[in-house]
């Protein structure tokens, strides 16, 4: 049984079709012990990550649970405990799933960011959150802007980096490898604050929104009747981890339903770079907007195997028929659309088994 049915109830129609579904969990769920361990066994893949130089990485769940635990244990002792809260900046980078794994363990509230922000921007959203710290890409001046942010925000006192080391930053990567990988259970609530996200400000600046560890269950919806994601398959979704896409469609509900989570980190998007990813990896389910099916159409998608792909989903944005028309022209699939928030988790969409 997945495990996502010990915390759900569902109910189908003659069709199929989810027409009722209700949340039942134990009062201190949290997602990185009740689901990540409870996952982790050795040999149970996780993550797949590829980045465009070429280089790969494959993580289990027993992985995972080691790397978080070492994580959170280096966070701890840098001075990050319960109820803080951590500004992730680490753009499409393996180092994002075990960081926010850890910061939910400790009861730490993560607050992913895009790695485009200006200085101006990290202070606002630093200044409003009281952040206190902040997990960064070493690629390009982000981290420059880090550091000139913290002289207006009294607050900010931890400036963590990965992969290379920089002045004034603790280098995550040799502060992980001396960490302990015990880590005794810390006491969390489901009600507790998990993770914070900043709104795009459609209107004035952006707004924070805070979600509580409920929220990963939240996403069962998401991944299990909309995305129809598999057991065993492998699920991308096209988002930076800066944006809540990246809760929807690369940690919560695909773990929550036991499929793979793939991960294609690239700076500039190239539509035949994507197509190879999903040919040479054999993704099962795919997720982006419709900006991106378009142009994966005008790249021309018949010179790729796509066969792995078993379902499609759209969202961001209103689909263009036409695009809808060829991309089951090319590959046999409908695209099913959904809709959300960032204030909430899916609220409107065309769940699998719909007609």
């Amino acid at each position: 049984m997945a495990l996502y049915k010990q915390f759900c109830r569902e109910e189908f129609n003659e069709h199929g079709t989810l027409v009722g579904f209700s949340l039942h969990h134990p009062d201190n769920f949290n997602f990185a012990y009740d689901v990540v361990d409870a996952m982790a066994e050795p040999q149970r893949e996780a993550l797949v990550w590829c980045n465009v130089a070429g280089e790969e990485r494959r993580f289990t769940f027993g992985e995972l649970k080691a790397l978080s635990n070492r994580t959170a244990n280096f966070l701890r002792q840098a001075g990050v405990k319960k109820g803080d809260r951590v500004l992730l900046m680490l753009k499409r980078h393996y180092e994002y799933w075990y960081t926010i794994l850890a910061l939910h363990k400790l009861g730490a509230v993560a607050v992913p960011a895009t790695h485009m922000l200006t200085v101006k921007d990290i202070v606002y959203r630093v200044q409003s959150a009281s952040i206190k710290a902040v997990v960064c890409t070493p690629d390009g001046q982000l981290a420059d802007y880090v550091a000139q942010a913290q002289e207006s925000c009294p607050t900010l006192t931890i400036k963590c980096i990965v992969r290379r080391p920089k002045e004034g930053f603790l280098l995550l990567d040799d502060g992980i490898r001396e960490a302990s990988e015990q880590l005794e259970r810390v006491p969390t609530l489901a009600t507790d604050p998990m993770i914070m996200y900043f709104t795009s400000g459609t209107t004035g600046y952006p707004k924070a929104v805070i979600h509580d560890f409920t929220y990963a269950l939240s996403h069962i919806i998401t991944a299990v009747h909309w995305q129809n994601v598999r057991e065993g398959g492998l699920h991308l979704t096209v988002a930076d981890t800066g944006w809540g896409k990246a809760s929807w469609g690369k940690l919560y509900g695909q773990w929550l339903a036991g499929t793979r989570v793939m991960v294609y980190d690239f700076d500039k998007f190239v539509p035949a770079d994507l197509l190879a990813v999903i040919e040479k990896y054999r993704v099962t389910t795919f997720c982006a907007p419709p900006t991106i099916y378009r142009f994966l159409i005008k790249e021309g998608m018949g010179g790729y195997d796509l066969s792995s792909l078993e379902y499609a989903t759209n969202a961001g944005e209103a689909l263009n028929y036409e695009v809808y028309r060829q991309f089951l022209e090319n590959t046999g699939i409908h695209l099913m659309e959904g809709f959300g928030q960032t204030e909430t988790t899916l609220l409107v969409a065309n769940l699998a088994g719909s007609e």
